[in-house]
């Protein structure tokens, strides 16, 4: 997770908590970062003029404070319910722990008859979703698709062969259940497709990818689209 992306989740997590507040501890758990970072990111956020507070001591921690929040959003209890299926059904798919947070920030300023509707339809639908990979995978995919960075992974092939390669993202693709990332290898000169499961390590580096687009990856399915389009 890119440090911007850590920031807002961290503003968000202690929003949530209200005046429970957290230790740096829990938070440096939550994003698998050291106390230290934590501490720095909190200090970026108060000078960025976040409503933050502090309490020393044992039971202490960090918080937001009251009424740092969005303004009202207007959704029917089956629309806040089909956005928490969505996500919820497709935790392995890119950007999915940012969907998560994005889902809980606009049911928290539900009003609170919506809300409660919402938790009781919300028991009546279940999903049951497979492993996903780990967080620091899907991070460095994700940061170097939005970034446009050269990814080195160590992937192992459907054959057993594994191998580190750089590869250029181009996009994520799901297909047959599975999550791929589609991009430019360097080693083999043309473009392939990974399975994300199947990448064991992954780093962005600092080279710039070059001008391969989505075009070269040639005809998609009849019934392939974007995640979005507009009209």
């Amino acid at each position: 997770m890119k440090r911007t992306e850590r920031l807002h989740a961290l503003s968000e997590m202690l929003r949530r908590n209200g005046s429970r507040g957290c230790s740096a501890e829990r938070l440096a758990r939550e994003f698998e970062v050291s106390v230290r970072t934590v501490k720095r990111d909190l200090a970026a956020l108060e000078s960025s003029g976040a409503p933050l507070w502090s309490r020393p001591g044992p039971g202490g921690g960090y918080g937001m404070a009251v009424g740092a929040s969005l303004p009202p959003v207007s959704l029917s209890p089956a629309q806040a319910v089909a956005l928490m299926a969505a996500v919820s059904a497709a935790s392995d798919a890119p950007y999915a722990d940012l969907a998560a947070a994005g889902v809980q920030k606009i049911l928290d300023v539900l009003d609170p008859r919506t809300r409660a509707r919402a938790d009781a339809l919300a028991r009546r639908v279940w999903v049951n979703t497979p492993p996903s990979s780990s967080r620091a995978i899907r991070s460095a995919l994700e940061e170097a698709m939005a970034e446009q960075r050269v990814l080195r992974l160590r992937y192992t092939a459907r054959d057993g062969t594994t191998t580190t390669r750089d590869v250029e993202p181009v996009l994520f693709a799901s297909t047959n259940g599975q999550w791929y990332l589609v991009g430019w290898c360097r080693l083999r000169d043309a473009m392939r497709w990974f399975i994300v499961s199947s990448i064991e390590r992954a780093g962005v580096t600092k080279m710039a990818c070059g001008d391969h687009t989505i075009q070269e990856v040639g005809e998609p399915p009849a019934n392939a689209r974007p995640v979005y389009e507009r009209g």
